[in-house]
């Protein structure tokens, strides 16, 4: 019979198996980084590789692992409705060609690349040779749950999330009923929107206060006061359940509950080194131009001021007007208007179908100085990104009434601003851009962009709804309340 096998092993290969067992228990409790173990902020990495031809994956699946007694994602968790029924947003993009109106562009092309639409190969030397698109000003909402798929603190557990995010695209659907005579055609879809959400066991915990969603078009959209066909829009904000919640919009209304966050420019970076870039670039520029006007008139409103925008920057030999409406123009195209912009000291912007414009970002982007007619283009709409003090990044010419704006008062007030407070003007201008792009999804910037400012302040805004309740006070008391003040022009300049 032969000896055990224990027998065999030497004194050294002891000590080697007692080094092991040892070690098993000093390393086993210690948590290590997240990337170590091949996971990324609490978010697995793995994930679906269906392609899907805006890359945005439906159901895609979310693993959210333990956490460490220190969790970065405390009070940062958001559970995405994935359960939403497609006809509240992946139908829409599936039929894009619906989504095109007589008087509209070719949405298909638009709802590419995340929302950015198509990639700009040849810029002719306007722009930078990467992360530019062809972006639609109206396609916010694509964009926004591009980048939401990959938050780093999405949860599985509806319980354990601080903030419920809803990703229907009420702007692709609107855009198909704008002009429809058919009322219940414009108001199916936040009706049968708002029973659905409402029928949601997450709905009951703070009635949907902690619920948010992204639209595309200004809030106007949805806000139809009466039944009248010549009435605009939808009544999608009007009901009980919506009204409950918080929408992220380009543009807001008078209502505390609609939230302005930028239009999305055609400027989505992957890496800061190209923010960083790019605000080099644009501080560098040759500006020519006092001042420039791109836009088209309205000729069918009597008190806008655009007609005379027209006439006063014609008269001037130190400024660029672009007729958006002149034959050969395209002011879709980003190269079209940022070369404009980048050769201009000052950009003006009016109001036109509603208080804001996407051109207005697009100036930014370029260093170009915004000049602005009405606080409710800006200063009382983006308050989450712009400066509460507006001279530090703008100029401010109130004009009431078209006739208010006397011939050759624009050129007058720019040239009396010394070269010291346009330097000024133009610096702040500049380091306003990181926070106004939407950077890739796929990556993520060490600044904060647009979205991740915006995923913030919700969190915040829903937390101090939870404070209250804590209190025992009445959520909806300021929730969604009118605020009477937010079109009207300050009684004095600050």
């Amino acid at each position: 019979m032969g000896k055990p096998l224990a027998g065999k092993c030497s004194p050294e290969v002891w000590l080697g198996i007692l080094i092991s067992f040892i070690l098993c228990f000093v390393l086993l409790p210690f948590d290590y980084p997240s990337n170590f173990l091949g996971v990324n902020n609490g978010v697995s990495l793995f994930e679906n590789k269906e392609t899907h031809p805006i890359g945005i994956v439906k159901n895609q699946s979310i693993s959210v692992i333990n956490q460490s007694t220190t969790d970065s994602c405390s009070g940062r968790y958001i559970y995405i409705h994935d359960d939403l029924p497609a006809k509240f947003n992946y139908d829409l993009i599936n039929n894009c060609e619906s989504l095109t109106g007589s008087n509209m562009p070719n949405m298909c092309p638009h709802i590419k690349n995340f929302g950015f639409g198509l990639e700009i190969n040849n810029s002719e030397g306007v722009l930078t040779n990467k992360r530019w698109f062809s972006t639609n000003q109206f396609s916010l909402e694509l964009i926004f749950h591009s980048k939401m798929k990959h938050y780093e603190c999405l949860t599985n557990n509806s319980a354990q999330a601080s903030a419920i995010y809803v990703p229907i695209y009420p702007g692709l659907e609107e855009s198909q009923h704008l002009w429809d005579p058919n009322l219940t055609a414009r108001d199916s879809f936040g009706e049968d929107f708002s029973k659905w959400v409402s029928s949601r066991s997450e709905w009951k915990k703070m009635w949907g206060r902690d619920h948010f969603f992204v639209s595309g078009r200004v809030a106007f959209d949805y806000r139809r006061k009466t039944d009248n066909i010549s009435d605009w829009g939808s009544k999608l904000r009007v009901s009980p359940e919506s009204n409950n919640m918080t929408m992220l919009t380009i543009e807001g209304s008078s209502r505390t509950n609609d939230i302005a966050i930028p239009y999305p420019t055609g400027f989505h970076p992957a890496k800061d080194s190209e923010v960083f870039q790019w605000q080099n670039r644009v501080r560098g520029q040759e500006r020519p131009y006092l001042f420039t006007f791109v836009g088209g008139p309205r000729p069918d409103q009597p008190n806008s001021i655009r007609g005379k925008l027209f006439d006063q920057c014609q008269a001037s030999s130190t400024c660029k007007v672009l007729n958006c409406h002149s034959s050969g123009i395209n002011c879709e195209e980003a190269v079209t208007v940022m070369r404009v912009f980048q050769k201009s000291v000052y950009c003006l912007h009016p109001t036109g179908d509603t208080f804001t414009r996407k051109s207005a970002f697009d100036s930014i982007l370029a260093g170009c100085i915004p000049v602005f007619f009405h606080p409710a283009s800006a200063y009382n709409q983006y308050l989450w990104y712009l400066p509460k003090n507006y001279t530090k990044y703008s100029v401010f010419i109130p004009v009431r009434k078209a006739q208010d704006l006397k011939d050759g008062s624009i050129e007058k007030i720019l040239l009396g601003i010394s070269k010291d407070m346009e330097f000024a003007m133009r610096e702040q201008v500049i380091s306003l851009i990181p926070k106004l792009v939407y950077g890739d999804p796929r990556s993520r910037l060490e600044t904060k962009d647009a979205f991740d400012i915006a995923v913030n302040k919700i969190l915040e805004r829903i937390e101090n709804v939870r404070k209250v309740i804590r209190e025992g006070r009445d959520p909806s008391i300021g929730f969604a309340e009118p605020d009477g003040n937010k079109f009207l022009f300050p009684e004095e300049l600050e």
